[in-house]
């Protein structure tokens, strides 16, 4: 069991009324850290820490290039830490051990892909009229303020911050009360590096003191949120109070759409882990099997051998599916399960498990629903565990038709050997990201990654994200 700190304007310090949360092991309930419970004071330190080191010539005297040597730094030094991140991942989340591995690979390709980018950032030039040189450019938009969820806190950490400092930015995060060790051991990093006091940022705590604190500064200049569709409201409407732009992944209720011409094994194994990852704690689970009416009871017989294969236990034991983050969670999983099974049939699972060794955990069996109506609370809403909802369609327009009969827009999987069939879904689902004949990309670190509808707005991963840390500038010279 460890002490924790925060890091705020280059130095490791307490709350500032010293008040502790409890870190708990959702494996095992089992006390393994205290952090601080941030305030809002500690908050306006850290932004404004931020604020001042943006504006020293020191920070602003690093090059494009500096900045990528930077986060190529951090890479390296989570390269060399790499078994100590996934252990520190696996203890704190729950989730497999393998699973953080991965997590920890995109997590250095999140500062690699970005540390190479920062040099590459360009502008442009508008041909106005003759004597007139009128060109564009990229600016840092200034403090960037970063509120991590707690299923993913590392992967989600590292593609917000790595390509908010790779523009010229400077950084606060709030990490997740529940899951923050993986975010402290990256401040550790940072603080090893030479940087100017208060560039990296970390305050831990409450969401609704420091992470409501830090939405709603009047000194940050921009927001990137992950988490629910209510909290993310709260925040987009703190920040907009002070005209600050927002980025917002709100999650998903994203269906797997199974053909009866698919690639039977493959599409298997794709949606059966699509709902299992993380105990389906996950935003872009596959929560929803819509499959051709014609193929449901062979299709259904695979997937649910394959559910029957499942191992359950504790993180560190590397099983297929891990523990429910804490009993708050769990009970409103069970919940959802509960309502399912009066207003349909559970095909597979449902039930509470006890893991040996580890009684004090939160495990759930994965659970197989069917027979509910699309129109139904389990159809509708996130439940963020190991569920998966069963619906069929006759044809094409009926499949598209349920894939966008939620409030959700984020992922959507179609498994067909029909490429024109294919190709038509992707242009008519509402979604953010259409994957044919797979399912998540092994991360997709270059991948834009957001939703439509209540799924939120801008994009993260790739590309895209660079133009959230940037505004734009034009000039325009006459020189005749």
């Amino acid at each position: 069991m460890k002490t924790y700190e925060m890091y705020i304007n280059g130095e490791w310090t307490k709350s500032a009324n010293e008040a502790v949360i409890d870190v708990l092991n959702p494996s095992s309930s089992e006390k393994i850290g205290e952090i601080p419970r941030g305030t809002k004071e500690d908050v306006d330190r850290a932004v404004r820490a931020a604020a001042a080191a943006f504006r020293t010539e020191e920070w602003r005297s690093y090059s494009a290039f500096d900045r990528g040597d930077l986060l190529f730094a951090i890479a390296d030094k989570m390269q060399e830490s790499k078994d100590e991140l996934a252990e520190l991942e696996t203890t704190d989340v729950g989730k497999p051990l393998s699973q953080a591995y991965a997590d920890v690979d995109a997590a250095i390709r999140y500062f690699r892909f970005y540390g190479g980018a920062a040099d590459k950032v360009m502008g442009d030039t508008l041909p106005i009229q003759d004597g007139l040189l009128d060109y564009v450019v990229r600016e840092p938009v200034g403090v960037t303020a970063h509120i991590i969820p707690w299923n993913y806190p590392l992967q989600i950490i590292s593609r917000s911050v790595a390509a908010a400092i790779a523009t010229g930015n400077t950084v606060v995060v709030k990490s997740a009360e529940d899951t923050p060790l993986t975010a402290l051991r990256l401040s550790e990093f940072f603080a090893e590096l030479d940087l100017p006091a208060g560039v990296f940022n970390h305050v831990t705590g409450y969401g609704y003191e420091a992470g409501a604190a830090l939405a709603g500064h009047p000194l940050i200049n921009q927001l990137t949120f992950t988490g629910s569709v209510a909290t993310g409201i709260s925040v987009g409407q703190a920040a907009m109070a002070n005209v600050v732009p927002a980025t917002l992944e709100l999650g998903g209720k994203s269906p797997n759409i199974v053909f009866a011409d698919c690639d039977v094994e493959a599409t298997v194994a794709g949606v059966v882990r699509s709902i299992i990852q993380n105990a389906g704690q996950t935003c872009s689970a596959g929560a929803r099997l819509l499959v051709e009416e014609s193929f449901k009871d062979e299709f259904l017989k695979k997937v649910i051998e394959q559910f029957g294969k499942l191992t359950i236990g504790a993180g560190i034991e590397d099983k297929d599916i891990g523990p429910i983050l804490n009993e708050r969670q769990f009970d409103r999983v069970m919940g959802m399960i509960n309502i399912a099974r009066e207003e349909g049939e559970i095909l597979f699972g449902g039930n509470q498990m006890t893991v040996e060794g580890f009684e004090n955990g939160f495990y759930i069996e994965p659970t197989i629903v069917d027979g509910v109506s699309p129109h139904s609370r389990i159809a509708q809403e996130e439940v963020f565990g190991p569920v998966l909802t069963v619906f069929t369609f006759k044809d094409t327009e009926e499949a598209l038709e349920l894939a966008n009969s939620t409030d959700y827009g984020l992922v959507a999987g179609v498994w067909t050997k029909d490429i024109n069939r294919a190709h038509y879904l992707a242009s008519r689902i509402d979604s953010g990201q259409v994957f044919i004949n797979n399912y998540g990309a092994g991360g997709g670190v270059q991948m834009p990654f957001g939703g439509y509808k209540k799924s939120g707005f801008g994009r993260e991963k790739g590309w895209a994200a660079l133009d959230n840390y940037t505004t734009l500038k034009n000039v325009a010279v006459k020189y005749r």
